[in-house]
């Protein structure tokens, strides 16, 4: 079966896609070469499906949400761009379904999918929906949400709660293995820090205040530390200075090896990074990013939290010394520790991939 997967620009948009291509690739229903990725040259998808050896395809997509004037007539320039770029590749491939993963560059293929007959569904991670599948939600004939609380926001009738997809690789790596990936010593604790696929320079700076003040625990701990491209030569240099091991790069292509490695991970609030982290059941201080649209990472942050399953440094209120004291406290406290990973595993929902499949399934065959 042909497959388009349109959207992307980060990886919270991006891998649930990646999930649910290979999630139709192990089910038999499609082979590699009959899916096909659409989004814009400056996404994050321009970067990770080359190395997934999944067709890509461009078109012009960019924001309109908080850009100035200009900003926003160039937007529905692209929009108008991007829908007949969609038009061509759909008549190019012929593909039996479309599938929205969010972000601006899922926009026009959608809707050029739509005014094709195609069949079409659209993939929400957040509990509150962006502006792209809100509007979108109103024509596709289904609505594959992560949350709850999402399924005010579409047309109940047409709107299932599957879960948010995840990597099957991302459940299968082993603590040893990965940690050797990153020339770590597989006995120490290990703490993987990234704050999204561009960094979080408030995380950055928290973790390089808090690496004096945990100095005394240099000789057990390791850190795996995402930092994105602008802080990565000062996160570097600052770990050399330190007593700590630590591998540390602008972006980890290898994020199943990391979270496999991980004893606790430091992270954002997006619904995506959570799925996965409530897959494999890891320890989490959340961070939610503060502009995130409707609050939804502090709201994901709290559902965590309420349940045992992770602490929270709102970004206001992080600092080195605010993070210090967070490590010590899972550092010495095995029965925190194990109690966060089995609450966290409870929340996980490893089968959103198929639920998701199934339903792609039964519309193409409803249509065909």
């Amino acid at each position: 079966m042909k497959v388009l997967i349109a959207g992307g620009g980060t990886g919270g948009h991006l891998f649930p896609g990646i999930a649910l291509a290979e999630e139709l690739i192990y089910k038999g229903v499609s082979s590699k070469k009959e899916i096909v990725f659409v989004g814009t040259p400056y996404g994050i998808e321009a970067q990770i499906i080359p190395r997934h050896s999944y067709q890509l395809r461009f078109i012009n997509a960019s924001g309109f949400v908080g850009k100035s004037f200009f900003n926003k007539i160039k937007a529905l320039l692209n929009l108008f761009l991007g829908f007949f770029e969609s038009m061509k590749i759909i008549n190019e491939i012929k593909p039996q379904v479309v599938v929205g993963i969010g972000g601006y560059g899922s926009i026009a293929t959608v809707l050029s999918a739509k005014l094709k007959g195609l069949p079409t569904v659209i993939l929400e991670q957040n509990s509150v929906p962006g502006l792209s599948n809100r509007l979108l939600g109103n024509i596709v004939d289904a609505i594959a949400v992560t949350f709850q609380d999402s399924i005010s926001y579409f047309p109940e009738h047409k709107t299932y709660l599957t879960g948010n997809p995840i990597r099957r690789e991302i459940v299968k790596k082993d603590k040893r293995a990965s940690c050797l990936t990153f020339s770590l010593d597989p006995e120490r604790f290990t703490i993987f820090v990234f704050g999204g696929s561009a960094g979080a320079s408030s995380i950055n700076k928290a973790v390089l205040e808090s690496l004096n003040l945990i100095n005394d625990l240099s000789y057990n701990i390791q850190f795996i530390h995402q930092t994105g491209k602008r802080d990565f030569k000062a996160l570097m240099e600052a770990y050399k200075a330190s007593d700590f091991k630590a591998y540390v790069a602008p972006f980890i292509y290898e994020m199943a090896e990391a979270y496999s490695a991980a004893d606790i991970i430091i992270c954002r609030a997006g619904a995506t990074t959570l799925a996965e982290l409530t897959a494999i059941g890891r320890p989490a201080i959340l961070i939610p990013y503060p502009y995130a649209a409707g609050g939804h990472q502090a709201v994901n942050a709290q559902r965590l939290v309420d349940m045992g399953a992770a602490l929270i440094i709102n970004d206001e209120d992080l600092n080195g010394t605010v993070l210090a004291k967070n490590l010590r406290e899972l550092y010495n406290n095995d029965d925190l520790r194990s109690k966060m990973q089995k609450m966290s595993m409870a929340l996980g929902k490893v089968d959103a991939s198929e639920r998701i499949v199934n339903i792609v399934l039964n519309l193409v065959r409803e249509v065909g």
